[in-house]
């Protein structure tokens, strides 16, 4: 074979012949004509090293960092401090380098670092039993319906508020889509709140689950009471209750899903302690009752002790996994996230209860600010009523505009929801966090007040 990586042109000739093709057209045959490129890539010529990290720093230039901008963008991925000690941890190597231990017995450090991870989430939901981290919470969400329809295999219904974000609900119905079941999704009122009503009207005995999220995609904190007379229902029709969180901060100020009858919890981990990237990676967190452990899709850490009596940990009920169950896994998703749920395990140590309780009272201080300031400005419409750090703000104008507006500012502006529906042309989705100031809210009515003028 190493002729073919030779310089020799008769080399992919050869090539092709090895693997019984004519000709490197033959190689792209299914692919559609009208999408193939028919040109050169314009790419330049090479580089040397130092100029090719020359190159790079000024591309990197051109990107505003979240280190010296305020952002109020948020929509799923969420502008939160990360403490420095989380980045220090996380590049030990024996952390760092680490990745899932199929022989538990030799990975002590990392099975107890995830079974810590799964104490935080049981802590944090109030559920009672937590898996070992999913991909994202949206994959998390699908998983969530999965392992339901496993627990009611003869029903065909799951009913999803639309409340619940809108990219989740997306991968909801992919991932689902070879089952063939019936996805019902609930309108929300002109008050960004759940159509409680519509959800309870919905509700039969061919249900499967009822998916719902608070605070919800637009940030409106769900009515308590109406949550708690839709799990009655829920449960009187013998389906499942499953909770949805993006915002994972709201926790430390909102009572928990396992409090209020949920039966499978999932969430966004990317709040706690993983930076924004431009959208990821994040990690999916995964809770449930004890008696649905059986069908909870990804890993388990357990904790035990060996013949000398000394504690240990281990990678439990590992036979259903998908390289030993095959098709009939628990879950379609090979990989946790173990070094993202590991930064998220030493954030929230360094945070503790109380820390958790004052980030997300900050947040939530100066987003009710930010939506006193705004809603005084002529021609703005801010439709909710309970929030917790991120609205909506309809506004007459041209959202991009303001966006582009902000960022000449160097301010990143909030999520322009038209771009997911054309009904919500001129919605503005903001949010805010502990790192945002007075000063930059009153700078940002200002160019809103402007922008409008």
């Amino acid at each position: 074979m190493g002729q073919f990586y030779s310089d020799d042109e008769k080399a992919p000739r050869g090539m092709l012949r090895e693997i019984g093709v004519e000709s490197i057209e033959d190689l792209f045959e299914d692919i559609p004509e009208e999408v193939r490129l028919r040109r050169k890539l314009d790419f330049p010529g090479p580089m040397a090293e130092w100029e090719l990290m020359a190159h790079l720093r000024d591309l990197s230039q051109k990107n505003i960092s979240s280190l010296d901008a305020p952002h109020f963008i948020g929509a799923g991925c969420y502008d939160h401090h990360v403490f420095a000690a989380v980045k220090a941890l996380l590049k030990r190597g024996e952390f760092f380098t680490a990745y899932t231990p199929y022989q538990p017995e030799l990975s002590q450090g990392t099975l107890q670092a995830m079974f810590e991870f799964q104490t935080f989430v049981v802590r944090l939901t109030g559920m009672e039993v937590a898996n070992a981290s999913m991909y994202d919470g949206a994959t998390a969400l699908a998983e969530a319906v999965l392992m339901a329809q496993r627990l009611r295999p003869e029903r065909r219904k799951v009913i999803l508020s639309k409340g619940v974000h809108f990219h989740w609900r997306q991968v909801v119905r992919t991932i689902v889509a070879p089952l063939e079941l019936s996805l019902v999704e609930v309108e929300t009122t002109e008050s960004l709140e759940t159509d409680w009503a519509a959800m309870g009207s919905c509700l039969d005995g061919d249900t499967i689950c009822v998916v719902i999220q608070n605070p919800n995609f637009f940030g409106t904190i769900e009515d308590l009471r109406e949550i708690q007379r839709l799990e009655s229902q829920v449960h009187g029709a013998g389906a499942l209750f499953v909770w949805a969180i993006v915002e994972s901060t709201s926790l430390g100020l909102l009572k928990p899903p396992g409090e209020l009858g949920a039966d499978i919890v999932v969430a966004e981990g990317q709040p706690f302690g993983l930076p924004m990237s431009f959208g990821g990676p994040h990690l999916g967190l995964f809770a449930t009752r004890e008696r649905y452990l059986r069908q909870m899709p990804g890993r388990l850490i357990g904790q035990t002790v060996d013949q000398e009596g000394k504690r240990g940990f281990v990678l439990t009920l590992a036979t259903r996994e998908q390289h030993i169950r095959r098709e009939r896994a628990t879950s379609n998703i090979c990989t946790n996230q173990a070094l993202c749920a590991l930064a998220v395990t030493i954030h929230l140590a360094l945070l503790g209860p109380r820390g958790l309780r004052e980030i997300a009272s900050r947040s939530a201080r100066i987003a009710q600010k930010a939506l006193e300031a705004l809603r005084e400005i002529p021609g703005v419409e801010i439709p909710q009523r309970r929030v917790y750090n991120e609205f909506v703000v309809r506004i007459p104008g041209d959202v991009e505009e303001i966006n582009g507006a902000l960022l000449r500012k160097n301010m990143v502006g909030g999520f322009n929801l038209g771009r997911l529906d054309p009904a919500w042309k001129g919605s503005w989705l903001l949010a805010f966090t502990e790192k945002n100031t007075e000063e930059q809210i009153l700078e940002l009515a200002q160019i809103l007040r402007e922008s409008l003028a």
